[in-house]
């Protein structure tokens, strides 16, 4: 049996289970194409935040790393949230502690913690407000507070900061690995070969890579700003798990990526046997204390209410 014939065997195994066991898939732009392909809903962190939020099935089953299931179960406690693979993380989401937090709410009056929503409840229970690479202009924007400390990425923060001058940011140190190490000779080198293609970055890269940029959004405003635009060539700097709908909306548009292409394995790890897997044993429940969800779920539902 060839490998087509048997995914499409899984395929049809899983919208069996999915009407079985009353549930939707939510995929990231970033998990493999055929993963996206069988979603319900595919998307970056804040449109999966706000669908959710706002789903009426019993079960969710969430393709993407351990903090975007812990945020479903955080804001859906009386729905069952199962993750395709526990073991998928996000490295940055650890990258921030609650000691330093403690310690700048000491040092700063009038200060707000702003967490991006790629780091742990943990981390979000301490912080006043939480953010996507989609709202964070408009959110520290909306905020009454002069300081803000911005967590756990400081490439974000930095980029944030120059669109809102009028505050005062504290950085942190996190990074993603992913995004920082897309390499500038390369950009350069793809640049050279394309010279008609534009730039489209995500903020989560370094500065200087940013500052080459065409276009800086999030996933999903990186996938808008192709689709609209006239032009025909893009560089794309992000993960490259965003081809597939890229190519889903473009047929007719070329996307080119740097010669070591952005993967997260971490991503990568979450398949179509695992997907069905957790549908059909029920395995990979993700749980959060009650202390833990009723304390990160205010800076999540601050930022709904923000990011309107």
């Amino acid at each position: 049996m060839n490998e087509e014939i048997l995914n499409q065997d899984i395929v049809n195994e899983i919208a069996a289970l999915k009407q079985e066991k009353d549930a939707v898939i939510l995929a990231h732009y970033y998990v493999r194409p055929e993963v996206q392909a069988i979603a319900d809903y595919i998307g970056d962190s804040f449109y999966l935040s706000k669908v959710a939020a706002n789903l009426d099935a019993k079960t969710i089953v969430f393709a993407g790393v351990f903090f975007m299931g812990e945020s479903a179960k955080v804001l859906n406690p009386g729905k069952t949230v199962l993750l395709p693979d526990m073991k998928a993380d996000c490295a940055m989401a650890h990258m921030a502690d609650v000691a330093t937090i403690q310690k700048m709410r000491e040092t700063y009056d009038d200060l707000a913690v702003v967490c991006y929503i790629n780091s742990t409840a943990e981390l979000k229970q301490h912080s006043d407000v939480c953010v996507t690479s989609s709202n964070a202009v408009k959110i520290v924007k909306a905020l009454p507070n002069k300081n803000i400390f911005f967590i756990p990425d400081r490439n974000l923060a930095r980029y944030v900061a120059a669109q809102v001058p009028e505050k005062n940011f504290v950085f942190n140190e996190g990074y993603c690995p992913i995004h920082e190490q897309i390499l500038m000779n390369e950009l350069h080198e793809v640049k050279a070969a394309h010279p008609q293609a534009l730039v489209l970055a995500h903020p989560e890269c370094k500065k200087e890579l940013l500052d080459e940029a065409d276009y800086i959004g999030s996933t999903s405003g990186i996938i808008d700003y192709a689709t609209n635009s006239d032009a025909k060539e893009f560089i794309i700097c992000t993960e490259n798990g965003i081809r597939y709908e890229l190519e889903q909306k473009n047929p007719d548009k070329q996307f080119y990526f740097t010669k070591t292409e952005p993967v997260c394995p971490d991503m990568k790890t979450v398949t179509l046997e695992k997907v069905r897997d957790v549908l059909k044993y029920g395995t990979n429940d993700v749980q959060v204390t009650d202390k833990l969800r009723e304390e990160s779920q205010k800076p999540l539902a601050r930022m709904l209410e923000l990011g309107k």
